[in-house]
């Protein structure tokens, strides 16, 4: 298993990490994720971990606290062999202090899923979101205590706006504190609107860049095809989808340029849109699901191989989609507005 720097720190993580969203199915969205308990999850723990993927990922929000308590049983023995990674910011209670990133709510929170994960540290601690009703000093110098006290080693951010995750940065280096070293974006052949600003900024100040959804729900997993029903055992049919409407013509064509390309390569449609992820500036590590062990030994074929060149270009040019104002008038000007390098890795 490939090894990355995650950021600007000095973590190295596999580029694969395993999302645990699947673990405990509670509530209608969540059971649409996935329904697996304890003994099928230590299972896929273990294959995890003979695959050498030694990083988990979850949030407290997952089946309100289920996901946390599943994986918190699942590497019991293991705990010094892997990384750890939680969330906190969504709604967990029907109290008014009971969402968001206040000092009163993390500090909550991060001792409730340290008791759930059955650890007395979480590796990596993200913001599932920005709370934009919370002081941003607020929520870092809560979090920069959390790393004092020993309950958090890193942090960092998920679905944050450019503004957001550069503003935060700045606070944390007016004051000392901690920075975020990742953000957990969603990104995937479908969407790449993560390309616009948010890699850039990634490039910029070094921040890692750990993908959920990289399958998009399951639309990249090799089961849609034109003029073909919805799979009925997915999650986007059973309710577990999100993100907006993709036209279906665009969707189908991007299919058929993956199905080219699995051809050529050998490998499933699944395994080429997640090893085009790994060609990506700033991608530090994948998150993929799997709600059976048929599903991630499938995924694990992602990595030990590379598309070329060609190949990359060819699924490039089939999920571009014209971006918004103003990243369509820089696009216009490169010279002043350069695009991450996407092919120079090729080129060595």
């Amino acid at each position: 298993m490939e090894y990355r720097q995650l950021g600007a720190s000095g973590l190295k993580v596999p580029v694969l990490s395993f999302g645990t969203g699947t673990f405990g199915g509670g509530g209608d969205f969540f059971k649409a994720w996935g329904n697996t308990q304890t003994d099928e999850a230590a299972r896929l723990v273990n294959l995890c971990m003979d695959a050498g993927i030694t990083f988990f990922d979850t949030a407290n929000v997952y089946s309100q606290g289920l996901s946390e308590e599943i994986l918190g049983k699942a590497i019991i023995g293991l705990r010094d062999k892997i990384i750890l990674s939680t969330k906190a910011t969504f709604k967990m209670g029907s109290g008014p202090n009971d969402y968001g990133s206040s000092r009163f709510h993390l500090v909550k929170s991060c001792e409730e899923s340290l008791r759930r994960l059955k650890t007395d540290y979480v590796d990596i601690y993200h913001m599932h979101g920005f709370d934009g009703n919370t002081p941003v000093e607020e929520t870092l110098s809560a979090l920069n205590d959390l790393i004092t006290a020993g309950k958090v080693r890193y942090i960092a951010c998920s679905n944050f706006s450019g503004w957001h995750l550069m503003k935060s940065l700045s606070v944390s280096e007016k004051y000392g504190w901690s920075k975020y070293i990742a953000h957990q974006a969603h990104y995937s052949l479908i969407s790449r609107e993560f390309e616009w600003e948010l890699m850039p900024l990634g490039v910029d100040q070094k921040i890692g860049t750990i993908v959920w959804s990289p399958l998009s729900a399951g639309r990249l997993g090799g089961k849609y095809r034109r003029n073909q029903p919805i799979p009925s055992d997915g999650r986007i049919a059973q309710g577990g989808g999100e993100g907006p409407e993709i036209p279906e013509e665009f969707f189908f064509n991007l299919i058929d340029v993956l199905d080219e390309v699995a051809a050529e390569t050998g490998k499933t449609v699944a395994q080429v849109a997640l090893n085009w992820l790994l060609q990506r500036p700033t991608v530090s590590n994948v998150v993929i699901g799997a709600r059976n062990e048929e599903q991630l030994k499938q995924n694990l074929g992602a990595v030990g191989w590379n598309l070329n060149l060609d190949q990359v270009k060819k699924l490039d040019a089939a999920s571009d989609k014209s971006p918004i104002y103003p990243y369509w008038h820089q696009r216009k000007n490169t010279a002043l507005n350069p695009l991450p390098d996407f092919y120079g890795k090729f080129n060595q």
